[in-house]
């Protein structure tokens, strides 16, 4: 598939049905694009459909399916609009908040492959049944230990506003969990000794209490 150069093709592109909920179109809006006028469009369209179906099918549909709608925040990026946010961060600028694109490729960057030739991509969401139910300080690791115990996750990293989370996908999984929100740093990475076996007693009972507040 070419590059979108036109209204038509656009729409087009963002009809493309990655799962059975999302559709490309829900991860294409950028704020960054928005106020500075960018085009927020892939330059390899089947690149970052084949990895933002994986994302979708692997991660996201298999979330809404357990705990209700997800917000999408923050997804796709092009390389402009990726390298702009890097340059403004750099320059001191808040709300940014954008790696380099290098660090990017294969993460917001869905249409280019990792340094390490993986396809990948990320997405930041936001679980509104999960907030409402459980906003205590720490109460995101529950939701990061029962993603590490049920889906094949790349890496996640929390923020503080809504529990919003940039969960990845990859070729070849991390299995990383870090956080920007207390306790902040790295919950959990291979080598660690909570790495591997089950974490039940970390996330038992969110499901119930989740479908209660669904009810």
């Amino acid at each position: 598939m070419r590059k979108p150069d036109s209204v038509a093709a656009l729409a087009d592109f963002g009809r493309v049905r990655l799962s059975k909920s999302f559709f490309m179109r829900d991860f294409l809006f950028s704020d960054i694009a928005a106020v500075h006028g960018l085009s927020n469009v892939p330059d390899d369209p089947d690149l970052a459909i084949a990895a933002g179906t994986r994302l979708c099918e692997e991660l996201l549909e298999p979330l809404q399916d357990r705990f209700g709608r997800i917000a999408v925040r923050s997804a796709f990026r092009s390389c402009e609009v990726n390298g702009l946010g890097n340059e403004m961060q750099a320059a001191g600028k808040s709300g940014y908040n954008c790696a380099s694109n290098e660090a990017n490729f294969g993460g917001h960057i869905w249409d280019r492959r990792d340094a390490k030739g993986r396809m990948g991509a990320t997405a930041c969401v936001v679980i509104p049944a999960f907030w409402d139910a459980f906003q205590a300080e720490g109460d995101w690791r529950k939701l990061a230990w029962w993603i590490h115990d049920h889906l094949p996750y790349s890496s996640l990293y929390f923020f503080p506003k809504f529990w919003a989370v940039n969960i990845a996908w990859c070729e070849e999984p991390e299995r990383r969990i870090d956080s920007y929100t207390y306790p902040k740093g790295c919950l959990t990475k291979v080598g660690m000794p909570n790495n591997s076996g089950s974490h039940e007693q970390d996330w038992a009972g969110i499901e119930g209490a989740m479908v209660r507040g669904l009810a």
